[in-house]
């Protein structure tokens, strides 16, 4: 395998993981606040508040994917 197919694999390995397991962790955190909100309403800002900054945290992470991946395209 010569070096440009292996950066290639590297790249489609970062994104597909990069992007699969903030989607699963954005929608577990998204499930697990309207459950907690649905226990607690009178919480609910709260729960929506460390909600919404859990999923801003978890997209960050797609988007560290999405800067290695593109480093290691356009770097040589």
């Amino acid at each position: 395998m010569d070096p440009e197919t292996a950066k290639l694999l590297a790249i489609a390995a970062i994104m597909s993981v990069g992007t699969i397991v903030p989607a699963l962790s954005i929608g577990w955190i998204g499930s697990k606040g309207a459950e907690a909100i649905g226990r607690n309403p009178e919480g609910a800002s709260k729960i929506q508040t460390a909600m919404i900054l859990a999923i801003a945290f978890a997209e960050a992470i797609a988007i560290y994917a999405l800067v290695v991946a593109l480093v290691l395209k356009f770097v040589k």
